[in-house]
């Protein structure tokens, strides 16, 4: 089956059987809607869904997960997304879409690199609480009610303003979600450590097949995206997971450099650098000092 695709703003409402109120900006309810838009589609907007009930499974990027009711999804233009519906339960939830004329050159895109939560895997949903929900569709309202308000200079600014409230508040309780999950798993810097240890053990050859350790890498360890990953590293250790483990490079670096029979380069091939200067740059980087400086300054 060939993927649809939403075009404009008018293709959207026309499945919702709603007008438009805004050439950009729309929201739609799920109860209302056509079935079809849950075939496979790429709506090339940006798109915030609350699931109101469990209705079925969402499939995104070849990977499915069925969410209960009060979870929140987002995607991205340019992703498809669809659904293997529940004939038993009836569709119920909100969507907004918002395409990226929307934002391009103002503040909320400028600022839009906060919500990274759109490039989350589907597994990495939000599951709201319901005094969260209740937010939520506040949120979604205040949006509704000025796209159906009178037009004036202001509009597209109050829209602007109301979609950056969702998001900020879809950010706010990822966060809380994110200190749930350390509440349920909080070892999961030390099994990142241990990781990281057995990544470099005597023995090991995954330096050699693979490289250093990347973010991606570790996060596929987790069964997370690269991103979702990032946001728990950074939310428990306050800096970035490729900080994070840099770091650990840098150290397990120093333990090598104390060893004289090897030299620079060793040192770079044993850590999984293809290229000896790209390490020199990182540990220049993270200590201020070249690998030789440091050797010497143990001496």
């Amino acid at each position: 089956m060939e993927n649809r695709v939403i075009k404009n703003i008018d293709e959207f409402n026309a499945l919702f059987s709603q007008g438009t109120a805004h050439p950009l900006v729309s929201i739609g309810d799920l109860g209302k809607v056509d079935l079809r838009i849950f075939e496979p589609t790429d709506f090339q907007a940006y798109c915030v869904v609350l699931m109101d009930a469990n209705f079925g499974e969402l499939i995104k990027q070849d990977t499915c997960m069925r969410y209960r009711a009060g979870t929140m999804f987002t995607a991205k233009p340019g992703e498809v997304i669809s659904m293997n519906l529940d004939p038993s339960v009836r569709p119920a939830g909100k969507m907004l879409v918002f395409r990226e004329e929307m934002i391009r050159n103002t503040g909320l895109g400028r600022d839009f690199y906060m919500f990274n939560f759109f490039d989350y895997e589907v597994f990495e949903a939000l599951e709201l609480t319901d005094s969260e929900r209740r937010i939520i569709v506040n949120c979604y309202s205040n949006i509704n009610a000025e796209l159906h308000s009178s037009k004036d200079e202001l509009t597209d600014h109050m829209l602007r303003l109301g979609i950056g409230q969702l998001l900020s508040y879809c950010k706010r309780f990822y966060e809380r979600q994110f200190d749930m999950r350390k509440l349920r798993s909080s070892d999961f810097i030390r099994r990142l450590d241990a990781l990281l240890e057995t990544y470099y053990s005597p023995g090991s050859d995954l330096p050699r097949e693979l490289g250093y350790p990347t973010v991606g890498w570790c996060a596929s360890q987790f069964n997370l995206s690269a991103n979702y990953f990032g946001g728990i590293v950074r939310r428990e250790m306050h800096l970035s997971a490729q900080e994070y483990i840099q770091d650990k490079i840098v150290s397990r670096a120093k333990t090598l450099l104390a060893d004289p029979s090897l030299s620079v380069d060793e040192v770079s091939d044993r850590l999984g650098f293809s290229y000896p200067n790209h390490f020199t740059r990182l540990f220049g980087r993270r200590t201020g000092m070249s690998p030789s400086a440091f050797r010497k300054s143990l001496h």
